[in-house]
C-alpha cells in the first residue's frame, strides 16, 4: 500500500512538469491554487495555529516529493554550495516568514482583503526585477497590470477597506518577501527541475518555521495549538500537497520560462477568484463593484498572457 502511495505521488509530480504542460498553463494552474489558500487560511483560524500549520504543511509537501527525490538521489543536491544559500533564502522569504504573517493577519481581516493587499507585490516585482534581473516591462504589460490593479482596487473599496486594520498592515509589510524569494529562484542553475525547487522551498521553510514563529510570537497568537479532526486534515492536505507542492512546482515552471514581472502580472487576477470563493464561504458579500473589479482583473491578466504567448510561442489556456 505504501509503495502504491509513493508511485501515485511520483506520477502526479511527473505530470506537473511534463512537456505537454507549458509554462503558461502551469502559471494558470498556480493562479487557481493560489486563489483558494486565503480562504483555507481563514478556515484554519481557530483550528490550528500559524506555526503548526506551517510546519505540518511544509512537512507534508516534502513527504509528497520524497519518492521522487529518493529515486533520483537528489537530497544531497540541496547542500551544494551553488544552491544552498539560495534555498535558505527561498525557504525563509518565500514561505516561512510571509505565510506566517499572512495566517496571523487572517485573524483580523477577510480572505478577499488579504488577497487584494497582496497585489502590492506587483510594485515590488517591477522594482526588484528591474534592478536585479534587468527585466523591463513593456507598455502593453504595464497596461495589463493597470487593468488588474484597477480591478482589485474596486474590490478593495467595495469591501470598505481600512488601511489601519492590524491584519492589513501585517500583509502590506510582508508581501515584498515573495518577490525577494523569486529573485533567488531565478538565480538557481537552469538544470534544476521545478519539483526539486518546490520541494527545497518546502523543506527549508519547514526548518525556518519554528524560529520564525518564535520571532512573530509577539503578534499575539498561540504558538502550538490545534483542534484535531477532519477539518484539520483537509487544511493541512491542501496547504501541503496542493498549494506548497503542486502549486509551487507549477509556479517555478512558469517563472523559469518567462519574465518574472509578466508572470506576476498574470497571477494578479487571483484575488478576484478568491473573492468569489470567499463570498460563497460567507466571509465576504457580492455587489456591483466586486463584479466590475473581477472583469477588469481578468481582462488585464488576459492582456499579459497574450504577450507571453506571442513571445514564447506557446498555447495559453482559458
Amino acid at each position: 500500500m505504501e509503495a502504491l502511495k509513493h508511485a501515485a505521488a511520483k506520477k502526479i509530480v511527473e505530470c506537473i512538469i511534463m512537456n505537454f504542460i507549458s509554462p503558461v498553463q502551469a502559471l494558470w494552474i498556480s493562479v487557481f491554487v493560489t486563489s483558494v489558500y486565503p480562504v483555507a487560511g481563514k478556515f484554519a483560524v481557530g483550528i490550528i495555529s500559524p506555526s503548526l500549520l506551517m510546519i505540518s504543511a511544509t512537512a507534508a509537501a516534502v513527504l509528497f516529493f520524497a519518492p521522487w527525490l529518493t529515486k533520483n538521489k537528489m537530497w544531497g543536491r540541496y547542500f551544494k554550495k551553488d544552491v544552498f544559500f539560495s534555498f535558505c533564502m527561498i525557504g525563509l522569504f518565500g514561505t516561512a516568514l510571509p505565510y506566517l504573517c499572512f495566517f496571523i493577519a487572517l485573524k483580523y481581516t477577510t480572505p478577499a482583503n488579504a488577497a487584494i493587499l497582496n497585489q502590492i507585490e506587483v510594485v515590488y516585482s517591477l522594482i526588484l526585477t528591474s534592478i536585479f534581473l534587468r527585466e523591463r516591462p513593456s507598455p502593453k504589460q504595464l497596461s495589463g497590470t493597470t487593468f488588474v490593479i484597477c480591478g482589485v482596487l474596486l474590490i478593495l473599496f467595495a469591501n470598505n477597506f481600512s488601511i489601519m486594520w492590524r491584519g492589513d498592515l501585517i500583509i502590506l509589510c510582508s508581501v515584498w518577501m515573495f518577490q525577494a524569494s523569486h529573485i533567488f529562484a531565478k538565480k538557481l542553475p537552469k538544470n534544476l527541475p521545478p519539483q526539486f525547487i518546490s520541494a527545497g522551498r518546502a523543506m527549508f521553510a519547514c526548518v525556518w518555521s519554528a524560529p520564525s514563529a518564535l520571532v512573530l510570537s509577539n503578534f499575539d497568537f498561540d504558538v502550538l495549538t490545534f483542534n484535531f479532526g477532519w477539518k484539520l486534515f483537509l487544511i493541512v492536505l491542501y496547504m501541503g500537497v496542493v498549494n506548497y507542492a503542486a502549486g509551487n512546482a507549477c509556479w517555478y515552471k512558469a517563472i523559469r520560462n518567462m519574465d518574472l514581472s509578466k508572470a506576476t502580472g498574470v497571477i494578479l487576477c487571483y484575488p478576484a477568484i478568491t473573492y468569489i470563493i470567499s463570498a460563497f464561504s460567507g466571509f465576504d458579500g457580492f455587489n456591483f463593484k466586486q463584479i466590475a473589479g473581477l472583469i477588469l482583473a481578468f481582462f488585464g491578466a488576459y492582456l499579459i498572457t497574450n504577450i507571453i504567448k506571442r513571445k514564447k510561442n506557446e498555447i495559453s489556456i482559458v
